[in-house]
């Protein structure tokens, strides 16, 4: 088939879905939307919708889907999070963070001297976490879908078995791959067509080794990855390339239903993730601290505005390095004490308005998750809504993969603290709570978010960015709730990053002013510029018109809301 034959054929599916679509521009629709990181799985998770799907069979179909088309991170060998509010309000989370596998120890990546070996909790097999995405959707699903899984799972299938159009991202990822020293084998063929060349733009991707192992989920459940044959070859490739995962630790997985963090702000409730994700806890102290605030004194983006946000994040990143890590090896984590009012009020009363804080470098803060998370928001007319995050950590995650299997594992091992009571300026960190165990779940700063409004679903919003994806989310919400802002106004505004340790700010270029950032330094931040931070997927409902309206972030180009 022509190239220009293909680019007609993908448009004729996406009209013929009876749906809009946006490219990275707000869009509206009446009976539901979607928004994910590629406008053909968004489209897929409208069909859904059409068929009589509700915002979780969506949800799942748009995530499969996207462990075709997105393959940098959208998975089946990772994992990650979702948020579920019903028609009625009632909110709950599914936890399908990677676990460590059983073999696992603390010093697993360290020399016989003591030391890290460098990089190996990154770039190797033993990197490879048990990966949750399988059954963590099968739990959703199975719990809160109404669609037959075969049915949901189908179009993930239909996409891998009979190609859809390379995308320009995907050709510069093939580029890159091709010509990089030292990448893995599979990688190197991954974006191969049967003549064996790179994969052109247009030109049909067809992924036939994950079309077989999509099918065996589909007809199997996940008994069809966990156990089985799809099972003996994740083992026979750890075997080979020196992975620790085995067929106990596949068996034994499960995902795990948790009661969501829950925060309020002026009226609207906010649903979000638990701990493992860092997020939650997070987000609900920063809008805490927020409402403390006199925002008619501040105008945004004014120095001062930015001080006082750059300020609250200082103080939750410091206690989430504190305290945050796995809870089932974790009990007594302060969730309450930190998302509570009185707690945030005495945070609030030690910020000098005037002046930066200094922060504390007895301890040592950082995110865990790499910039390559991606990140869905679904509604449907019903009145359900979906938020999901999921991630392979690294672009790509260890870049290792089996070619009869076809898809990518994880790295996510490396988001644990790898060496023991070892906390150095350089973002390594070895506090007791994220140390590594058999079976735990490493800490993640994923923040899928659901904001209610008299008690139904009003804002979904959630985002990649790795080490920014907490403050991403908060300053999204904030924009909306705070200063009314339409929601792609609100995701493409600017955003600003701290940490607590580096003592930074971190800014999109071009989006601050320069004399803003003078009045900043002369309060005593340190600032440091990059170009975009997040790829945030937005969407509200406005339940006087009864009209959502969807929006995902310009940085992302083959993005889209898709509504009906």
């Amino acid at each position: 088939m022509s190239n220009s034959k293909t680019i007609v054929l993908f448009i004729l599916t996406i009209c013929f879905l009876g749906a809009t679509a946006s490219l990275n521009a707000q869009t509206y629709a009446k009976n539901g939307m979607v928004v994910s990181s590629d406008r053909g799985s968004s489209a897929v998770g409208v069909s859904m919708l059409k068929k009589g799907g509700n915002a979780v069979d969506a949800a799942v179909a748009t995530a499969f889907s996207l462990a075709v088309t997105h393959p940098s991170a959208g998975n089946i060998g990772g994992g990650g999070f979702m948020v579920f509010m019903n028609a009625e309000g009632k909110t709950t989370t599914i936890d399908f963070r990677e676990k460590a596998p059983l073999a696992a120890t603390n010093t697993m990546y360290l020399d016989a001297d003591g030391q890290l070996i460098e990089d190996s909790n990154h770039m190797s097999a033993k990197a490879i976490g048990v990966p949750g995405t399988v059954a963590g959707l099968y739990l959703a699903h199975s719990k809160y879908g109404k669609l037959p899984w075969k049915t949901v799972i189908q179009p993930a299938i239909d996409q891998a078995q009979n190609g859809f159009p390379f995308n320009w991202s995907l050709y510069h990822d093939a580029q890159y791959f091709s010509k990089t020293e030292g990448v893995n084998t599979f990688m190197k063929t991954y974006f191969n067509n049967k003549n064996a060349a790179i994969m052109q733009p247009n030109e049909l991707w067809k992924q036939l080794a994950l079309a077989q192992t999509l099918t065996l989920i589909r007809d199997q459940g996940p008994d069809g990855f966990y156990k089985g044959k799809t099972a003996q070859k994740i083992v026979d490739f750890m075997r080979k390339n020196g992975g620790i995962i085995t067929k106990k630790d596949l068996a034994k997985y499960e995902a795990i239903e948790r009661e969501p963090i829950k925060g309020s702000y002026k009226g609207y409730d906010i649903y979000t993730m638990p701990p493992p994700s860092s997020g939650g806890v997070a987000l609900v102290e920063m809008m805490n601290l927020m409402e403390l605030a006199d925002f008619k004194s501040l105008e945004f983006n004014s120095a001062a505005h930015l001080h006082l946000v750059a300020e609250a994040m200082r103080r939750a990143f410091a206690d989430r390095a504190e305290h945050l890590g796995d809870p089932d090896f974790n009990p007594n984590i302060p969730v309450t004490k930190l998302t509570a009012k009185d707690f945030a009020k005495k945070r609030f009363q030690e910020i000098n308005m005037a002046k930066a804080s200094p922060s504390d470098s007895a301890l040592y803060g950082r995110l865990y998750d790499s910039d390559n998370t991606t990140h869905l928001s679904v509604m449907d007319k019903e009145g359900n809504a979906v938020s999901l995050t999921y991630t392979l950590e690294y672009s790509y995650g260890s870049q290792m993969g089996a070619k009869e299997l076809g898809f990518i594992f994880n790295n996510e091992m490396g988001d644990f603290n790898p060496q023991p009571g070892s906390t150095k300026n350089n973002g390594q960190i070895g506090t007791a709570p994220n140390l590594i165990a058999p079976e735990k779940r490493m800490l993640s700063s994923m923040t899928p978010t659901i904001v209610s409004k008299n008690g139904k679903p009003y804002l979904v919003i959630g985002s990649p960015g790795g080490r920014t994806i907490i403050n991403t989310v908060f300053q999204t919400t904030l924009n909306v709730l705070e200063f009314n802002m339409r929601i792609d106004k609100a995701i493409e505004a600017l955003k600003i990053h701290h940490q607590w340790l580096p003592n930074q700010i971190v800014y999109e270029k071009n989006l601050l002013s320069p004399d803003t950032r003078k009045i900043l330094e002369s309060m005593g931040h340190t600032l440091k510029e990059r170009n975009n931070m997040g790829a945030l997927m937005g969407i509200t409902y406005d339940a006087e018109k009864k009209i959502f309206t969807g929006a995902s972030d310009s940085s992302q180009p083959d993005s889209g809301a898709v509504g009906y």
